[in-house]
């Protein structure tokens, strides 16, 4: 297995550290910073999501970088940032702090993206990422960050950033998935 195959399976084992660490609620007090204060282990679960999440920038790098890119890495790339979002959105929304409306959409679109591909494949197309999915990426993972952090950063300013960022990425998770059905309307034409 090449390196980054590994790379991009490390961030599905940190995905139950992760929930560990964000879901048991270890007494380890709260952590100040910045004019506000988050329980540590609130601290620690973000720390290991956003490694985690660096890790798909990475695997890629390396795969493009050395010509590792395997059909492995096609497969499992897409479903290690998959599961991550769904462990971070789904385990927020369980502690009350993401709204559930947005996890909703957010996984939806996963879900009928991830089958668009599926019919795809089957029909022998491939379907590349596009530049809104990856900055749907990018907006979901900084939602999830921020939430994870409860907003330490703009707490100082009153500014709801992490708000802001759920908002972000609902709209670009939409569109983005418009995007991909839109501009791959032929998959489905060609499977009915």
């Amino acid at each position: 297995m090449n390196i980054p195959n590994q790379i991009t399976i490390s961030r599905i084992v940190l995905i139950p550290l992760f929930m560990v660490f964000l879901l048991v609620p270890f007494n380890w007090g709260e952590l100040a910073l910045l004019g506000a204060t988050i329980p540590v282990h609130h601290f620690v679960a973000a720390i290991i999501f956003i490694f985690a999440a660096s890790t798909d920038w990475l695997d890629g790098y390396y795969a493009r970088k050395y010509n590792l890119v395997t059909n492995m890495g096609k497969f499992l790339d897409p479903l290690a940032d998959k599961l991550l979002i769904t462990a971070a959105f789904v385990s927020l929304t369980g502690l009350d702090m993401f709204p559930a409306w947005a996890a909703v959409v957010i996984l939806s679109r996963e879900f009928a993206v991830t089958g668009l591909r599926l019919v795809a494949s089957g029909e022998g197309d491939v379907i590349a990422a596009s530049i809104w999915g990856k900055w749907k990426t990018v907006s979901q993972i900084v939602a999830a960050s921020s939430v994870l952090l409860h907003n330490i950063i703009f707490e100082m300013f009153a500014i709801p950033f992490h708000t802001i960022m759920i908002y972000v990425a609902v709209i670009l998770t939409i569109f983005s998935g418009v995007d991909y059905f839109v501009k791959n309307k032929h998959v489905l034409n060609k499977s009915m």
